[in-house]
């Protein structure tokens, strides 16, 4: 798994588990079988059958009884197994189709070797070993294919059981859910009283979905709770991969690193703190203002944490192993996301805001992290507009979504792309505030002075031929022409 947890909590856990009376769907005792590939179909099998059974985990045992549960010790030791010349745990999620987190742990109960396997859940898609599907049909190992009402009711789980309300931690009492979170910063990003016993804070907290109360008395943590209010987000073993990473370069190429740091914070309460550090580390400009020089932040602030809380809101949290990324050039800031967006590119500062993970959005417009109404994307091109940069890029790569905000160009630096995408963005953003791009507003938001109006018409003419932009009316003259988004006509 992403966390690695301490030999005592292992035994307990293997202890609890010998009490199933039998194998289950999601509960696998072996006692020497090191089968390679029988592993990895297993993972397959019971990642599955984790998810199909609401499971925050499955898991695999080596060194017991079967039948009995008797611990009779195992000589399987994965930690160095190999399969060929790789390591095992490599080899295998090399072969599992989506990668998933696993973990073995090796650990002596009553002076007797013992292995735990513990395996996440299948979240959006069922896990494959070798391209072959799998699942437990009670305790027996079965091909997915060959159990089609199986494979439909796991497609029907994957299509109810959004990332926020899956569960990310279970079976805590009342203190130990408390242990995990930041619940004092819950009630002060809200203006609510702080509740004078632990009860009312826990009802709080289950009323928001970031907690859920067991059917044995017992408390488990969602994901929303924990991605918001983690004190650690190491504590949680499917979260551990999603805290934010901020890298500084140190010029335009990512050949040396100034700083790297990566947040463990949830993202309620590490969000300021990650705003403030970002802006601590942002190059700045010199500017000469009436015979005194002062330091300028290369970009708006409030582009800054829009652009921030895009990515956190409308990232894909079934992409294991990749997060949220802010890189820091010397010429522009970058932020990548997993997953691409529900709405084109080109469509952002127009279409209304969907995000695949609606209760996280919500909750984040609750603490005013982002707006109501929008994307936050007409905010980021108007800033830009206002502080004369050039037009930021909003583009797909790979199974991830790419923000980039420019630093300060002269229009001379400009090349032809960055002239168009500003002008697009310009009609783009005219258009949704019930106006339209003319030649004098674009002039405007380049700075260009009115004796050179002849580039303005240049760059116009240039985004009509890349049809970005249509007149909105060819029967006026050239001068009074109105302009509209390719969307728009």
């Amino acid at each position: 798994m992403s966390i690695t947890r301490s030999n005592d909590y292992i035994i307990s856990l293997i202890k609890e588990l010998l009490k199933q009376p039998n194998e289950t769907e999601w509960l696998e005792f072996k006692h020497n079988n090191d089968d390679k590939e029988m592993i990895g179909e297993y993972i397959s099998a019971l990642s599955n059958s984790a998810a199909l059974n609401s499971k925050t985990n499955a898991y695999m045992i080596w060194g017991v009884d079967d039948a009995t549960h008797k611990t009779l010790g195992t000589t399987f030791k994965p930690s160095v197994t190999t399969k060929g010349n790789e390591a095992l745990e490599n080899w295998l999620l090399r072969l599992l189709t989506p990668k998933i987190d696993f973990k073995f742990y090796e650990v002596t109960i009553d002076e007797k070797e013992v292995v735990l396997l513990e395996i996440a859940p299948a979240n959006i898609n069922p896990v494959t070993f070798s391209g072959v599907e799998y699942i437990r049909l009670n305790s027996h190992k079965k091909k997915l294919k060959e159990l089609p009402e199986k494979e439909r009711e796991l497609w029907r789980v994957f299509d109810r059981v959004p990332f926020e309300k899956q569960i990310a931690v279970d079976n805590l009492d009342d203190g130990e859910v408390l242990n995990y979170l930041e619940y004092t910063k819950y009630f002060e990003l809200l203006n609510l009283p702080l509740p004078e016993n632990r009860q009312a804070i826990l009802e709080s907290l289950i009323n928001d979905d970031l907690i859920k109360k067991t059917e044995n008395g017992k408390y488990s943590i969602t994901n929303l709770g924990a991605i918001l209010f983690a004190k650690n987000l190491n504590s949680f073993s499917n979260l551990k991969r999603k805290a934010i990473r901020v890298i500084q370069y140190k010029d335009n190429t990512k050949f040396e690193t100034i700083k790297e740091r990566e947040g463990n914070k949830g993202y309620a309460v590490g969000f300021e703190g990650l705003i403030d550090y970002i802006n601590n580390i942002l190059p700045s400009n010199e500017v000469i203002k009436q015979a005194f020089r002062e330091n300028i932040r290369m970009y708006p602030e409030l582009s800054i944490r829009e652009i921030v809380a895009n990515a956190i809101i409308h990232q894909d949290f079934f992409q294991t192993g990749s997060s949220v990324m802010i890189e820091i050039f010397s010429n522009r800031f970058e932020v990548t996301n997993p997953g691409t967006p529900l709405v084109d590119t080109d469509r952002f500062l127009d279409s209304p805001p969907k995000s695949r993970n609606e209760a996280l959005a919500s909750f984040m417009r609750r603490i005013g992290v982002c707006e109501e109404r929008g994307s936050g994307v007409d905010k980021i091109v108007m800033q830009s507009e206002i502080y004369q940069l050039p037009a930021p890029i909003f583009e797909t790569t790979n199974e991830h979504t790419v923000a980039i905000l420019f630093a300060h160009k002269e229009l001379k630096d400009m090349d032809k792309s960055d002239k168009t995408r500003a002008c697009y963005q310009h009609a783009s953003l005219r258009y949704i505030q019930r106006d339209y791009m003319t030649n004098t507003s674009l002039r405007e938001r380049f700075a260009i002075d009115k004796k050179n109006i002849s580039m303005v018409s240049k760059i116009i003419n240039e985004t009509l031929k890349e049809e970005k932009i249509f007149i909105y009316d060819e029967s006026v003259g050239t001068k009074a022409r109105k302009y509209i988004p390719w969307w728009a006509k």
